[in-house]
């Protein structure tokens, strides 16, 4: 008989970097000392990274769409539509930017 293979798996794993990687680079997107480009840069790397790190100790079942720039519970919103009655000026007032 054969023994069912027991996979390891990781529910999340921290996306803002061992040096707060991401942090340093938002705030300086928001300051407009960074480009889109320079972020989303920043952001690809550490995926890449923390994906890397992950396989290398052994995870096999590893956690992906799971990166938010800034906010996971914001970008959910933002998704569904689900923005309150009270914000949706915002919204339709200040430019977006698809990272």
């Amino acid at each position: 008989q054969e023994m069912a293979q027991l996979l390891i798996n990781n529910l999340g794993f921290p996306r803002i970097g061992p040096s707060r990687e991401l942090k340093l680079a938002t705030e300086r997107f928001w300051q407009g000392k960074a480009s889109t480009e320079e972020l989303v840069k920043v952001g690809s790397s550490l995926r890449q990274s923390n994906w890397t790190l992950q396989k290398e100790n052994g995870i096999d079942l590893i956690p992906s769409n799971d990166f938010s720039f800034y906010d996971q519970v914001l970008d959910t919103i933002s998704l569904f539509g689900a923005i309150p009655q009270r914000y949706q000026t915002l919204q339709a007032s200040s430019a977006t930017v698809d990272l």
